[in-house]
């Protein structure tokens, strides 16, 4: 099959040039939509149900909601493995689907299954919820956001009603997580001895402060010659409104949430911290859908970024946009296989042009580098694998060999040409090319393999 393929090669090099060409073309241009990563996806498809239960132990949480959803789930097809987590508050579930099997079909089905199993849970518990769909290398930058000036509550809720939102929009972006600062409430602070004096219970107070901060629709007056719409504002937003709301009415007399202790506008309890250079403050952390070009959505967001600067200064807030990058790796890498694949051309170059003194067979050799190259690539991105720190280095490598197969091929080829030219009756240059090719082709071929 190989002296075919030479022999071949040999005779029809305009078909030969054109393949090459073609080559070429092709590959550059699965090269620029190539999907770049920093690692390969090196876990099973899996996904995640994440259930908050308030005020729950890791017991309860395990007997009352992890183990429901558990014995609703299992038997899913395409399920290979279960493993949970249950803590204060919360449950985590992790579903190991198999290698073949098709997660977005899975996730149909696990979604089913979670909203049957969502009414059996206890009344305080929220419903479950599939988290979006990652790779096991998902992050694609970590951003902090600091200030001098502003709270920690302030620049909290900058990050979760600007900022966040903002970054989700962007394309590629399946999940922004927000770690510290401090995310504002209006609190009731109850005084038990005022509860006791007028006799009311924490029931009361909760179904009044809900009241207070609910939205429901009025409904519609009819008149005779139109329908007008009646809408409520339920929602107050200040310590001070919200204290003002009734809670009981006895005999004209009207008992108030402030009367019961103080409102004001608090912190939710935390769990957990975040630092910036060792600067409290809010770190962001943008994940990647699955499959999507980390590169590409890498600078998507920090296209958002620049494009939210203004209303950042503006809040008195500091970016630091770049706490984590991985698609700096990923320049990083291709850098390295660049300069690789310069230095190997050069040596390439030097040695034949030393050794030869042939500038065309210096010129044959050099193209055997590029054309392998894109050759690799297309094959990766035929396979569905993306271009991420280990192809590279894997490429990066394989270039010594690709030199060491140019050369030998080459020089023996040139050998034979000068041994042709000096003999009393030379061969037509096709066979002695074809010769000299065959003679060390299975040699190389096995040590290149």
């Amino acid at each position: 099959m190989l002296a075919a393929l030479i022999r071949f090669a040999v005779r029809r090099p305009g078909i030969v040039i054109g393949l090459g060409l073609a080559l070429v073309a092709y590959g550059l241009k699965v090269l620029a939509g190539a999907k770049f990563d920093v690692f390969p996806e090196f876990a099973p498809p899996q996904v995640s149900i994440q259930t908050e239960a308030p005020g729950f132990s890791p017991e309860q949480v395990e007997i009352l909601v992890t183990k429901p959803i558990e014995d609703a789930i299992n038997g899913v097809t395409g399920l290979a493995a279960v493993r949970s987590q249950s803590i204060q508050g919360l449950s985590v579930i992790t579903a190991v689907l198999g290698q073949s099997t098709d997660i977005y079909r899975a996730r149909q089905a696990l979604a089913e299954r979670l909203g049957e199993v969502a009414g059996r849970l206890p009344q305080a518990v929220r419903a479950p919820v599939l988290t979006p769909l990652t790779s096991s290398s998902s992050t694609v930058l970590v951003i902090g956001i600091t200030s001098t000036t502003r709270t920690s509550m302030e620049q909290r809720t900058f990050v979760d009603w600007t900022l966040r939102p903002r970054l989700l929009a962007t394309p590629g972006v399946a999940k922004v997580a927000v770690f510290g600062g401090a995310v504002r409430q209006l609190q009731v602070q109850l005084d038990p001895d005022r509860m006791r004096a007028f006799g009311i219970g924490i029931s009361e107070v909760l179904e009044a402060a809900r009241r207070a901060t609910g939205v429901r629709g009025a409904g519609v007056l009819d008149g005779p010659n139109q329908r007008v719409v009646v809408r409520t504002e339920g929602q107050l937003l200040t310590p001070d409104a919200l204290g003002r709301s009734v809670v009981r009415e006895r005999a004209g007399a009207l008992l108030r949430l402030e009367d019961l202790g103080r409102v004001v506008e608090g912190p939710e309890p935390r769990f957990g911290e975040g630092l910036v250079n060792g600067t409290p403050g809010c770190v962001i952390v943008v994940s990647a859908q699955l499959g999507a070009n980390t590169k590409e959505v890498a600078s998507a967001v920090e296209q958002a970024l620049r494009g939210l600067q203004p209303a950042i200064d503006g809040a008195g807030l500091t970016l630091l946009p770049d706490l984590f990058r991985p698609a700096a790796f990923i320049d990083l890498a291709i850098r390295n296989i660049t300069t690789a694949l310069y230095l190997g051309a050069a040596l390439v170059a030097v040695v034949l042009l030393l050794f030869l003194f042939d500038l065309g067979a210096a010129a044959i050799s050099l193209t055997a580098i590029p054309l392998s190259l894109l050759a690799a690539i297309i094959v990766l991105d035929a396979f569905g694998f993306s271009i991420n720190t280990l192809t590279l280095w894997g490429l990066a490598i394989a270039l010594g060999e690709v030199v060491d197969d140019a050369i030998i091929d080459v020089e023996n080829i040139a050998r034979r040409l000068r041994e042709n030219r000096l003999a009393g009756s030379p061969r037509s240059t096709p066979d002695v090319v074809v010769g000299a090719s065959l003679e060390v082709r299975s040699s190389v071929v096995y040590a290149t393999f």
